[in-house]
């Protein structure tokens, strides 16, 4: 069989299962199984069996489940709240401050989450209730927050990028620090847009209220937490002190003394953080597991290389080839989550791109923009159903509408940080390493 005849029939195979129902870490289990008895030898199951064994006991596995643990802890806290109201006090002077300042606290969450669907939930709780009582439009109370929402997996520490490197073996250290610069700048490109919207539609947005300077300090006294946990977490690793799962370690235990400080760490707290996080991390482990097995199958059977040489000898831009992987990317992502597209692509395109000549940090943060439009494009964007769960008021097709603003401003963004590599890799080149 050729190898065209058989990537299709992995693609159909994996998409019905999938669409099937199957999870997507036992589809590519079950698809590798198949590929398995079809085409391999029994003799090389041993090295199956050495695949799992590498992938489970990766020492940056032990990262998943610390960074998953210290936004569950921290959770608790209630210094969400804290943030939000900080952000307001100093940008309500801006033209849609309110949700200006939700995109502030998504991004501010985002360095202690990890998440998207977790800063979107826990800053859309608090942010979507408040900018409706004060007169905002519906459909830009709940973009603005599904927006924000998507730089949890940016900004780190992010476990979308942890899989990437896992993945890839790109050093997770450089994906972080190469995420913190694009990160910031979708920030503030989603905060100018939402400015400019209200700016020549100011129905869009009643003036906030005037705030004092005293009362602005005040609140910086609150968001402390915030400060400590992302300068110990990302700075530790930026300044080379501790690796990217030292740094979990680290954010994990001043988490704990926070929630503690705040006293709202009650035994029954702790139980259910502990809870979700072990569901959660057993649910990525095995999603990495299965994608390990799959390219390693796919592999031995030199699809990937098969593919690689395809595609770098045909006569067209390797532009034209990011393009194309950056559409199956977006349309992935609108069905999936991020760590089910990495996943299940990754074997794929990042030999491709190597070969290519694109530099792999960079293809990481371009993956991570991709999957997280994705997250809020119509009709199956998983954060749009997640802010659906948080404020069940506001009909799927307000959500909708209101998202697609923000898809548009997410692809100018991504534009240009695909435009100008140097505002990712500018930042991890001054680690020098």
């Amino acid at each position: 069989m050729s190898i065209g005849i058989l990537t299709i029939l992995i693609i159909v195979v994996l998409i019905l299962l999938i669409g099937y129902g199957t999870p997507i870490s036992f589809a590519t289990g079950f698809l590798s199984l198949l590929l398995f008895i079809g085409f391999m030898n029994i003799s090389t199951l041993y090295q199956i069996a050495e695949v799992v064994a590498e992938t489970g006991t990766n020492l940056f596995m032990i990262t998943v489940p610390l960074f998953v643990l210290m936004a569950e802890i921290l959770s608790f806290s209630g210094v969400g709240n804290d943030l939000f109201t900080a952000a307001h006090r100093w940008l309500s002077w801006l033209p849609g401050g309110l949700a200006i300042s939700s995109i502030g606290t998504c991004t501010g969450f985002a360095a202690v989450s990890g998440s998207s669907p977790a800063t979107a939930a826990t800053v859309g709780m608090v942010a979507i209730p408040e900018m409706i009582k004060r007169g905002y439009n519906r459909k830009l109370a709940v973009g603005a927050i599904a927006a924000g929402g998507t730089l949890g997996i940016l900004i780190p520490p992010s476990i979308a990028m942890i899989i990437f490197g896992i993945i890839t073996e790109v050093s997770i250290g450089k994906l972080f620090i190469a995420g913190i610069v694009p990160g910031i700048f979708l920030a503030i490109l989603l905060s100018a847009a939402i400015a400019i919207a209200v700016k020549v539609k100011p129905a869009l947005a009643p003036p906030s209220d005037s705030v004092t300077w005293p009362e602005r300090f005040s609140s910086l006294k609150k968001i402390w937490p915030f400060i400590v946990l992302s300068v110990s977490v990302i700075g530790s690793i930026y300044a080379g002190i501790a690796t990217p799962t030292e740094s979990a370690a680290i954010g994990v235990t001043l988490s704990i003394i926070i929630a503690l400080i705040y006293r709202r760490l009650t035994l029954k707290a702790l139980h259910d953080a502990l809870r979700r996080s072990a569901a959660i991390s057993a649910m990525i482990i095995f999603l990495v597991i299965g994608g390990s097995v799959l390219a390693f199958v796919l592999s031995f059977l030199n699809v990937p290389q098969a593919l690689t040489n395809m595609v770098i000898s045909m006569e067209v831009s390797r532009w034209v080839i990011m393009v194309i992987i950056n559409i199956v990317l977006l349309v992935m992502g609108c069905l999936m989550d991020p760590m089910g597209v990495m996943v299940i692509t990754l074997p794929i395109f990042f030999p491709i791109i190597t070969q290519l000549g694109f530099d792999p940090v960079w293809f990481g943060i371009v993956v991570t923009v991709n999957v997280e439009i994705g997250m809020i494009t119509p009709p199956v964007g998983l954060n749009l159903f997640v802010l659906k769960g948080v404020v069940p008021d506001i009909s799927l097709k307000e959500i909708y509408s209101g998202s697609i603003y923000f898809v548009l401003i997410l692809f100018f963004g991504l534009a240009v940080i695909m435009s100008f590599p140097a505002l990712t890799t500018w930042l991890p080149g001054r680690m020098g390493f």
